[in-house]
């Protein structure tokens, strides 16, 4: 079953720029673990909360990706740039009139 997340992190001052940039960093490792999509953006308002939309064919390509030494790395790379203020949740898709799931 489809499985979707969201969520928001807040950068440490002035780091919105380079949370962004890791974020966006191509990874030709995700999709063929099962990523259907994956996106971020900023807060207009506030340039140090990052939100990231994400997609995954199931809950266990979503856990399969997180032992991808690649966002591992990210992952590590990320974590001293951040608060402590990070939010998210994660659900399976009922269904969706714009596409079959």
């Amino acid at each position: 079953m489809t499985y979707a997340r969201f969520g928001t992190l807040r950068a440490q001052p002035g780091q919105g720029d380079r949370i962004v940039d890791i974020l966006i960093r191509p990874n030709s490792e995700t999709q063929p673990v099962g990523c259907l999509m994956y996106e971020v953006g900023r807060d207009s308002e506030d340039p140090d909360l990052v939100h990231v939309v994400e997609l995954w064919e199931s809950s266990d390509a979503h856990r399969a990706s997180l032992q991808l030494e690649s966002v591992r790395s990210a992952i590590a790379e990320a974590m001293p740039l951040l608060t402590p203020d990070l939010r998210g949740t994660g659900f399976e898709i009922d269904g969706s009139p714009l596409r079959s799931v």
